[in-house]
């Protein structure tokens, strides 16, 4: 193929190649739908998020929100007081029409919009609501994931979470296999006496005179909730403090390393799944703002090395949210198969620094590597993210095949089809398999 020819060629390939989404939080209706307005039953509590209010009021955009509006306008405890119609128009107003929407997160539900067949111009939310109103959430799903060609993603399944552990216990359907469960374990690391009290109230034995039962029973729960919900991987988001195995006197040690050492890692190498771990979020460094208010850190590297020295026959997935982070990161995945580096997270997932961390993993790791997760918690996102993701892994794919052309090695439609595959899919579903 000559190189004038690959930048198209590698377009088409990843606008036809299929998605394996190694990390989201998204859930089928089975879980429940709080949109009042939808087709169908609705759920208050309902996980499944979905429809332009939950898009313009996520997170990202509160953030941007804050920083809009005149300063003392209004105090994020009344925003909070607001129902969700009116933050959302308040959202609108003050990003997409007062301003222009030039952030990624901005630019995401504009992208999301003109893909569903929407006017990106539109100066109120009134006709995006009656176009969402219409739609059935289950057939609603299918074309979402269509368009941003997903054929299979897994949720966030966190046991702790007593609304959602109520759904599992009643039986929830997940309906035909695209949605696959992870066990989210957060607070088993990071919050051990809430977390014990917990399981003691759902009959397991912890003991805090007898370590030796409570990790059994620990061990215990963890195969019991693996078994119950399938889970493909067990996950854990924890703070830029993360250590393993601290050897500075002045640090602290990390609360959660036994029952990392002593019984996550045991129980994910016996059941043969990989543990992942999202490194570097401070949680409420503005609380005011609840959710839209953390902010990311500085990891160490070094710990995540040693646990895939001394756990050879784990697996371990590993995405930081600090762009500092990266190299060293990459760096480490070339001296142990066993870990695997997985998307450009929350704070990074922005088009320059996208590029710039994938161009890195490339040249360090060739295409072993997952370069991109939605980490999506509406369910549209998943459309601009997935759309905009493939456009940045384009770019630095054409331009690593123009420099192989260059050095006189030819590329061929195979090669490009056999990389996309992998980085979009393959990659995943084989780390995930063992």
């Amino acid at each position: 193929m000559k190189a004038a020819a690959i930048p198209a060629a590698v377009r088409k390939v990843l606008a036809g190649q299929p998605v394996f989404d190694l990390h989201t939080h998204l859930y089928p209706p089975s879980f429940g739908t709080p949109v009042a307005n939808a087709t169908g039953p609705t759920d208050p509590w309902g996980m499944m998020l979905w429809g332009v209010d939950e898009l313009v009021t996520y997170h990202y955009l509160v953030a941007e929100l804050f920083r809009a509006l005149p300063r003392g306008a209004l105090a994020p405890e009344g925003f909070w007081k607001m129902g969700k119609i009116e933050q959302a128009d308040l959202v609108w107003k003050t990003l997409f029409v007062d301003r222009t929407p030039v952030s990624e997160a901005c630019r995401g539900v504009l992208t999301t919009l003109k893909e569903l067949g929407l006017d990106p111009n539109e100066r109120t939310l009134a006709r995006y609501r009656k176009f969402f109103a219409a739609q059935d959430p289950g057939k609603h799903i299918g074309r979402v994931l269509k368009l941003a060609g997903i054929t299979a993603l897994t949720m966030t399944n966190d046991p702790f979470d007593d609304n959602e552990r109520e759904r599992w216990i009643s039986g929830v359907a997940r309906g035909d296999g695209v949605f696959r469960a992870v066990l989210r374990i957060d607070p088993l690391l990071l919050a051990g006496t809430r977390a014990a009290e917990k399981l003691v109230k759902w009959g397991y034995r912890i003991n805090p005179g007898d370590e030796g039962e409570t990790l059994r029973e620990v061990r215990r729960f963890l195969g019991d909730w693996i078994d119950r919900i399938g889970a493909a991987y067990v996950a854990a988001s924890l703070p830029p403090g993360f250590r393993y195995h601290v050897t500075d006197d002045d640090t602290e040690a990390w609360v959660g390393e036994d029952a990392l050492r002593e019984a996550v890692l045991p129980v994910c190498a016996e059941r043969n799944i990989p543990f992942a771990m999202m490194i570097g979020v401070r949680r409420g460094v503005n609380p005011e703002l609840k959710g839209a208010g953390d902010m990311g850190g500085r990891a160490d590297v070094a710990s995540v090395a040693t646990l895939c020295r001394e756990f050879p026959h784990n697996r371990f997935m590993v995405t930081m949210l600090s762009r500092e982070d990266q190299h060293e990161l990459a760096v480490a995945a070339r001296k142990f198969p066993n870990l695997m580096v997985f998307g450009c997270w929350w704070f990074l997932n922005n088009p320059s620094l996208i590029e710039e961390i994938t161009r890195m993993r490339m040249e360090l790791l060739g295409t072993s590597f997952i370069p991109q997760h939605s980490d999506a918690r509406v369910l549209e996102q998943v459309i601009y993210k997935w759309e905009h993701s493939r456009e940045v892994l384009g770019k630095v794919m054409a331009e690593k095949y123009a420099g192989l052309v260059a050095a006189g090695r030819r590329v061929t439609i195979d090669d490009i089809r056999a990389d996309a595959a992998l980085l979009l899919k393959d990659n995943a579903l084989g780390f995930l398999a063992g």
